[in-house]
């Protein structure tokens, strides 16, 4: 994992963590107004429209330069073709943050959320400081939760019918890391 603060970009063997811009809505768009991802994911909306990839991509880069949350598009290193997301959020008064990431469907099963969330945990870790990274998944989407266990993270419990999505209620299964 390679950081580049000045451009805020973090390289991996086959990726490039960006930060989105203006000109991804579109991609945005076409990728998470699938139902695939609104059901595995816990804040992304159904049907998604333009007008919400453009206020999601808006607060990018005021949340990275006051600390707040690092969200990078993933994008492939030679093409840069935008895959999805990748984000860690930044507790700063309990040291500690949450990586989240989504994949558009056309892309799952080729290791791209694996590969960039590993690059977002040595960021947390040797960039940042942190302390302690978590991620948590819904039980109904066992494919999320081998990624965070492919990180090296443990599991820590589960959210017994935490949040309701689609008039059901969902267990949320959390892990974490210590940095060590």
């Amino acid at each position: 994992m390679i950081y580049d603060k000045e451009n805020k970009t973090i390289t991996t063997e086959r990726l490039v963590l960006r930060i989105f811009e203006k000109s991804d809505a579109e991609t945005v768009t076409k990728l998470c107004n699938n139902y695939n991802i609104y059901k595995n994911t816990l804040y992304i909306p159904y049907p998604y429209s333009i007008d919400c990839a453009l206020l999601w991509i808006q607060a990018h880069v005021d949340n990275f330069d006051a600390d707040r949350l690092y969200e990078f598009a993933i994008t492939d290193k030679e093409k840069g073709i935008l895959y999805g997301a990748v984000a860690l959020s930044n507790n700063q008064r309990f040291n500690n943050g949450e990586i989240a990431y989504w994949i558009g469907e056309e892309f799952w099963g080729n290791g791209y959320a694996t590969e960039a969330s590993k690059a977002i945990l040595e960021f947390a870790f040797n960039v940042k400081g942190y302390h302690k990274v978590y991620a948590r998944y819904f039980a109904s989407n066992p494919a999320s939760g081998r990624v965070i266990e492919k990180l090296g993270m443990v599991r820590e419990g589960i959210l017994i019918d935490h949040v309701m999505k689609d008039s059901r209620y969902e267990d949320l299964i959390y892990y974490g890391i210590i940095n060590s």
